[in-house]
């Protein structure tokens, strides 16, 4: 998959540098998988949350840190829209 929005990552893990392992676990499987749709996310992550019009919540670091992204399957891409803590997820209006 190729994954867009890795700004929103870059940034995020420069102001919480205890996500960098997870976040960079994450990207580097992403980029190998080819999901052609939520049940293959749903394989190899049991605990993301499949939302509405392709959007994906994963947990990382233990569900210290979420990520929400949305998946254009048949392009193989991933943009990440939102990533925090499990507080700030609290906030987010999905």
């Amino acid at each position: 998959m190729r994954v867009n929005g890795r700004e929103r990552l870059q940034d995020f893990i420069s102001r919480h540098v205890q996500a960098r392992g997870p976040v960079q676990a994450w990207l580097r499987e992403v980029e190998q998988a080819n999901w052609q749709g939520p049940q293959d996310v749903k394989n190899r992550y049991p605990s993301a949350s499949i939302l509405s019009e392709n959007r994906i919540v994963f947990n990382l670091g233990g569900n210290k840190f979420r990520l929400l992204v949305m998946v254009v399957y048949v392009n193989g891409v991933v943009l990440v829209k939102q990533v925090g803590t499990h507080a700030e997820y609290d906030k987010w209006r999905l």
